[in-house]
């Protein structure tokens, strides 16, 4: 049985398009999975499928290919597992790429809602990109051995996995997977305290002019607000599963950033905000906002992300990264100080997500820009 990581298949599209649908069509491949990230998925601010970004190149002309061939060669489905930090990555997978198919080829759409699975998974590991500083250092421990795909990463590992596949598996649970009824307690847990923290680490942190995470969880001035918003804001919206202890949890995740050989670049984990802070704070403040609750961490580092998608940390950081830059930088421009807070933010504004700003949370912000 084999099983087919679509993620380094991507980048030789072009160069090898055959072959990237041979891999999926093959019949020894069950279970295809994939890490393409928030922006992978093509979603546009209302989270429907972008028609414009899910051209013959993206994630969803890959899979149809390679699924259209298995289909006519008379092979059963795959199951198509997400590995990525959007909530519901499996449903969401299954949506938008039942809107792609829908659009191109309605016939290979029935026969993948029949036959295909898309279970979602909770992967918790921190990776910082890989630099060329880090390829010469493993090429120096391996005796001259060059290895282009090195991947730098901390001893950490934890992968969660929703039990619903399409047809064989490997035994993943053998080597510390663990299979589960309902990945989401986790999935939340991770997407809200982890990947929240590190969210607020960065644009902080980069404002202060840091720029690895263990530099700025060492900062006095920062490590409060995000063990506030891990601690108290954060964690009291997650529903856990038997034996999930958040508090335990946010104590290994202040350890595990402050690992000052991870060498986590700030200016990663700031890029694509648009498309990861629904997920990390929006959620939150939805969730406390319905219950009366206040979140002065997450507004605080709401505020150091709109001062960075103005432009402020650009003269020593660079230009921002994001695919919503432009109109980003634009509601800044037509708005201003006292108006971008609601072009953003709520139901009509650029960014997507469930929460919309009172009065109370537009002063907190506006009084930090």
């Amino acid at each position: 049985m084999a099983g087919l990581d679509l993620t380094p298949l991507l980048r030789s599209t072009l160069a090898q398009p055959e072959a990237v649908t041979a891999a999926i069509a093959a019949a020894d491949t069950h279970v295809v999975t994939l890490t393409v990230t928030e922006k992978g998925y093509c979603r546009g601010p209302d989270g429907a499928l972008d028609r414009a970004l899910a051209g013959p190149g993206s994630v969803y002309g890959v899979l149809a290919r390679g699924l259209r061939a298995r289909r006519d060669a008379g092979l059963p489905g795959v199951t198509l597992l997400s590995c990525d930090n959007l909530a519901a990555a499996g449903r969401q997978l299954a949506r938008l790429l039942g809107q792609h198919l829908e659009a191109h080829d309605p016939e290979l759409g029935w026969w993948v809602a029949a036959m295909c699975a898309c279970p979602s998974a909770m992967v918790d590991r921190i990776v910082p990109a890989t630099t060329e500083d880090d390829r010469g250092a493993v090429a120096e421990a391996l005796g001259g051995v060059r290895d282009e795909a090195t991947v730098i990463t901390e001893p950490f590992s934890q992968w969660v996995i929703e039990d619903r596949f399409a047809g064989p598996r490997p035994r993943w649970e053998r080597v510390g997977a663990q299979l589960v009824a309902d990945v989401a307690p986790y999935e939340t847990a991770k997407l809200r305290l982890l990947n929240g923290a590190h969210s607020a680490l960065a644009y902080l942190g980069l404002a202060r002019g840091h720029a690895f995470v263990h530099e700025a969880v060492g900062d006095p001035a920062v490590r409060p607000l995000v063990e506030r918003l891990m601690r108290l804001e954060a964690a009291p919206t997650v529903k856990t599963a038997p034996g999930q202890d958040l508090g335990a949890y946010a104590d290994a995740l202040l350890a595990r950033f402050a690992n000052p050989a991870l060498r986590h670049r700030l200016i990663q984990i700031a890029a694509d905000g648009s498309q990861k802070l629904p997920q990390r704070w929006l959620d939150t403040l939805a969730v406390q906002a319905a219950r009366g609750a206040a979140c002065p961490a997450i507004l605080t580092a709401l505020a150091a992300w709109l001062r960075h998608v103005r432009g402020d940390d650009a003269p020593r950081w660079g230009p921002v990264v994001d695919p919503l830059a432009g109109p980003l930088a634009a509601a800044w421009r037509a708005h201003g100080r006292e108006g971008v807070i609601p072009a953003l933010f709520g139901p009509s504004g650029v960014v997507s997500g469930v929460w919309t700003p009172t009065g109370a949370d537009r002063a907190a912000i506006e009084s930090l820009l």
